[in-house]
């Protein structure tokens, strides 16, 4: 075997695994195990770093997931999604930072998928602290997306690595009109 031939595969895999993003992990530890999710701070700079700033200062301490959205809650949406949303719960939270800039899909390039974490709003520009994680595809919440009529869709920024499982499971527990019966404490730490 030539040796060039050998190395070439070796060095390409070295090279690649060297080079793979830096991205911080953040842990959600719930009673019913952690999610561990991988946060696109390179992608989604502003709205990583909002979340990011929540997790370091410690402004996520009271953070719970209180709605969850399944086909069958949504009788008077045309568009159906499926998401468990947590945060701070409280509009007025004395913990709450300012609103942020919205950072489309478009310009992020970071779709709605399964497991993508991205954040709430009202109109562009409102996101703050709280968040959801996607069950399924959810294209419909990209930009253009026919879920928010103003067609600006939501800024995802991050993805869950492992723990969908506790996510599906939160997304099962009993609910009224999306919102959790028993609000599900969550305690946010940073991974790396």
């Amino acid at each position: 075997m030539n040796h060039k031939t050998f190395f070439a595969p070796v060095f390409l895999f070295v090279m690649f695994w060297g080079c793979r993003n830096n991205d911080p992990e953040v842990v959600m530890e719930t009673p019913y195990g952690d999610i561990v999710i991988e946060i696109y701070v390179n992608k989604a700079p502003v709205t990583a770093n909002n979340f990011l700033r929540y997790v370091n200062e410690n402004r996520f301490k009271d953070a719970v997931f209180y709605r969850v959205v399944i086909p069958d809650n949504q009788p008077h949406n045309k568009v159906k999604i499926e998401v468990i949303q947590g945060g701070l719960f409280d509009d007025d939270h004395p913990d709450a930072l300012p609103s942020i800039k919205h950072e489309t899909t478009k310009k992020t390039g970071v779709k709605h998928l399964d497991g993508t974490i991205s954040m709430a709003r009202n109109e562009p520009g409102s996101a703050s602290s709280e968040f959801f994680i996607c069950v399924g595809d959810q294209p419909e919440l990209d930009f253009g997306g026919k879920r928010n009529p103003d067609r600006q869709g939501f800024a995802a920024f991050g993805r869950v690595v492992k723990g969908m499982d506790v996510v599906k499971k939160i997304q099962s527990l009993p609910a009224e009109d999306q919102m959790l019966l028993q609000k599900i404490p969550i305690k946010i730490v940073k991974k790396k």
